[in-house]
């Protein structure tokens, strides 16, 4: 598996598709260039892929992007909104949610390449007093969730993927997210097993700041965001507003639809409250894997996965999803309104999906798994 990762990020040729779901059921529409329409365009499989999930599913504002050396398509299925009739802009922003996981450990892995951060050094090096027992707890196992720390999110009152009504607009302090989580027993023993937990990356965030001195967020922005040329990638803080143009996310409340897209992000803060757009995710990912951003050395690190016992691995800010035709490497993010997967093949295909969220099983592998294999097998 780390031997493929390394080729990959020596592959020069790289196709990104990128998938957004939301709610309704209309027509899908296209936007290609001329080569998009010839008859063995990968936007024509996308697509086939897309009104079958507009069908089964009722989902709306779905795009598509597919493009390599020689093609390039999009298209989407559905409407911006329920209240009008125009279709979702290919280049909306939605809410990246956990994909800020991947741009954490990426500027951590660079702080590693600097020799400022040690992986398998404790926890309480670079932030004395601030985990229980964190002389226990190592970097790498906050980054690949074996530390058995509580999740957050897990907390009622703190949960990210259910309907929070007004509080949903409340503003969370790092400190207070911890105090949510510490107040509960670890999962495990740290290196004893492997728990998904938010938590971990507000430890991350944290991390950056203690070794840096400057807001994670600003550190992300100068060290990845700026050199890409991301402009679309956005950190929020505690802004309930997504940026024009953008779908309208819902959610179901007692069996209506909701509108959900406006919430206080900052209680994902460096493990989820990221907002970004299809093209930026693709770049990112692309940069990740190209080696533009760490040393392979680091990269491979983040390649190097621990079982989760749910059928795939994860690395450091990195986890695997295996489909017929291979390996894809990358995140995913859901939240109340929206739901996103950014990926990349070994032989160098990227992915994003992105989208609003409709009802929960829209996030389920199922269905995400399908739009994947579409994406990066089609053809």
């Amino acid at each position: 598996m780390r031997d493929a990762a390394r080729r990959t990020t020596r592959s020069i040729v790289t196709t990104t598709a990128v998938l957004a779901l939301g709610l309704g059921t209309v027509p899908a529409h296209a936007d290609t260039d001329p080569r998009a329409d010839r008859p063995d365009s990968p936007g024509d499989t996308i697509t086939e892929e897309i009104e079958a999930v507009v069908d089964s599913e009722i989902a709306s504002a779905v795009i598509a992007r597919h493009q390599d050396s020689a093609t390039h398509w999009a298209g989407s299925a559905g409407v911006a909104d329920l209240g009008r009739e125009a279709p979702a802009d290919p280049d909306g922003y939605f809410r990246a949610a956990s994909n800020t996981k991947t741009f954490v450990a990426t500027v951590i892995m660079q702080l590693v390449d600097e020799g400022r951060v040690d992986l398998d050094h404790p926890i309480e090096n670079y932030l004395p007093g601030t985990v229980p027992d964190g002389d226990t707890v190592t970097v790498r196992q906050i980054l690949n969730h074996t530390s058995g720390i509580h999740n957050y999110t897990s907390v009622p009152g703190f949960e990210i993927g259910t309907w929070r009504g007004d509080n949903r607009f409340t503003s969370y302090e790092p400190q207070e997210l911890l105090d949510a989580a510490f107040a509960n027993d670890p999962y495990f023993a740290p290196g004893e097993g492997w728990h998904y937990s938010n938590t971990n990356y507000i430890l991350a965030g944290l991390l950056i700041e203690a070794v840096t001195g400057r807001p994670y967020a600003e550190e992300v922005t100068d060290r990845v965001l700026e050199p890409l040329n991301l402009e679309h990638t956005v950190f929020p803080g505690t802004d309930h507003r997504l940026p024009e143009p953008h779908a309208t996310g819902y959610t179901l409340v007692d069996g209506e639809y909701v509108d959900a897209t406006e919430y206080n992000p900052s209680i994902g803060w460096a493990a989820g409250e990221m907002t970004s757009t299809t093209a930026d995710l693709a770049r990112f990912l692309d940069a990740l894997f190209d080696g533009e951003l760490t040393s392979e050395e680091s990269l491979d690190e983040m390649l190097d996965p621990v079982d989760t016992g749910s059928g795939y691995g994860y690395g450091l800010g990195l986890r695997s999803y295996e489909l017929d035709c291979g390996t894809v490497w990358g995140h995913g993010g859901t939240e109340v309104a929206y739901v996103s997967m950014m990926t990349r093949s070994e032989d160098g295909d990227t992915a994003v999906i992105a989208g609003s969220l409709y009802r929960t099983d829209l996030a389920q592998p199922d269905l995400r798994e399908r739009l994947l294999e579409s994406a990066h097998c089609a053809g």
